[in-house]
């Protein structure tokens, strides 16, 4: 198998989110030889909180992503997702656990909310993975 370029990275495509009936995601992205995989979550509703359900869709649906585009390498589980205030501005952060031939690691990822948190969710999970995929992934 060919070296990969050790500054690839995952590449988002596009992510799509429903709330009702249930909180729902679809997070497409692409990596190296540029094929796409595709992750899908449904979350249930919580009344408690109305953003977090989606978030965590958005979520899983990335890592589930992930886990395809590295052929099995990779095995995530979304651990956490919130989003928080400071600094006058919300980041959505992101804990997750990764396991890679039975060794598991705990990942924090983060991102600015521009737009869709949802959006940002799939970013922090993005974030928390890229140094992953790097090293375990690009061989």
């Amino acid at each position: 198998m060919p070296k990969r370029d050790v500054h690839q990275r995952v590449r988002l495509l596009d992510c799509e989110f429903e709330r009702v009936p249930l909180p729902q995601a679809r997070v497409r992205v692409s990596w190296n030889d540029d094929r796409e995989f595709l992750g899908e979550a449904t979350e249930p509703a919580d009344e408690a909180t109305e953003d977090r359900p989606v978030l965590r869709a958005a979520a899983e649906a990335t890592a589930a992503a992930l886990s395809q585009a590295s052929e099995g390498l990779v095995h995530l589980d979304v651990l956490a997702v919130k989003a928080v205030e400071g600094f006058d501005t919300v980041i959505v952060v992101v804990s997750l656990q990764s396991e890679v031939a039975g060794v598991t690691e705990r990942l924090v990822g983060s991102c600015l909310i521009r737009g869709e948190p949802e959006r940002g969710a799939v970013l922090a999970v993005l974030s928390g993975t890229n140094r992953l995929f790097g090293k375990v992934v690009n061989v």
